[in-house]
């Protein structure tokens, strides 16, 4: 699956729609978004698809359904319906956001507990899976996992996931037991908070960066490219957005072991 970078709109508000349009222009041709109103606005990214006259079939759209407790008054659901109502209204409301009849990818945008997982969880899934099964969605997937809740949800699921989507730190290997765990059964790993969550790193690679004449997050991101995830960026500047994409280098392996190893020490 040859998605180089998926473009985030998280936390864009009413700046969706004129993001999500630059980072079309930019390039751009992976989509994340989310149907919860709290951290998202999917008809924001709607209304940019619409706007750039794209075949639909040049765009990869991920979406995600989020339980009521991730949510705020503003519910793409039935406060009192079953989980599994809940996940096709959210679903239905989501291809309309989007003014699309499929959604490439939809997530569980993380388990209802911690540890473990719930029956609803469980049921959640289920209701995925029969949208896969009419073949509104190409692809499931979960976000927000930890290692055992993965194992849990791959031996439970008929339909596998074919994405996990976590926040990825440099202190823990890169997030590299799921990582691992991912390779190892034919999941696609993406990684989200690249460089937020890790800027302390950035000035450790501005060797290499040099070396490229690149810039530190441009390594970050090939890193990421390199070891197999597929890498996300919600910037909001026009500029990086041209440079998140142009990923036309190829580091050597001891510059990958470096950065992959560089919050462990």
């Amino acid at each position: 699956m040859d998605i180089p970078l998926i473009y985030g709109t998280a936390w864009k508000e009413d700046r969706t729609e004129s993001l999500v349009t630059t980072a079309l222009e930019a390039g751009f041709r992976a989509i994340d978004t989310a149907n919860q109103r709290k951290h998202y606005f999917e008809e924001g990214v709607g209304n940019a698809i619409a706007s750039a006259r794209l075949k639909r079939e040049e765009l990869f759209i991920q979406t995600k359904f989020t339980f009521i407790d991730g949510q705020d008054y503003r519910l793409p659901y039935d406060a009192d319906a079953d989980v599994s109502t809940q996940v096709r209204q959210s679903f239905q409301k989501s291809l309309e956001h989007l003014r699309v009849d499929y959604i490439d990818s939809y997530l569980l945008h993380g388990p209802s507990v911690h540890p473990g997982l719930s029956d609803d969880d469980v049921l959640v899934w289920k209701e995925m899976e029969a949208i896969h099964t009419e073949e509104l969605t190409k692809h499931l997937g979960v976000s927000n996992v930890n290692i055992d809740q993965l194992q849990m949800l791959f031996e439970e699921a008929t339909v596998k996931p074919t994405f996990v989507q976590n926040r990825c730190f440099a202190q823990l290997g890169w997030d590299k037991e799921i990582r691992e765990f991912c390779k190892k059964n034919g999941i696609i790993y993406q990684g989200f908070s690249l460089l937020t969550a890790n800027r302390f790193v950035l000035p450790l690679l501005k060797p290499i960066a040099d070396k490229y004449q690149k810039t530190s997050a441009q390594i970050i991101f090939r890193f990421a490219q390199q070891v197999g995830m597929i890498p996300l960026t919600g910037t909001t500047d026009p500029d990086h957005m041209k440079l998140d994409l142009e990923m036309d280098f190829e580091m050597e392996n001891d510059e990958i072991r470096f950065v992959e190893n560089i919050g462990l020490d």
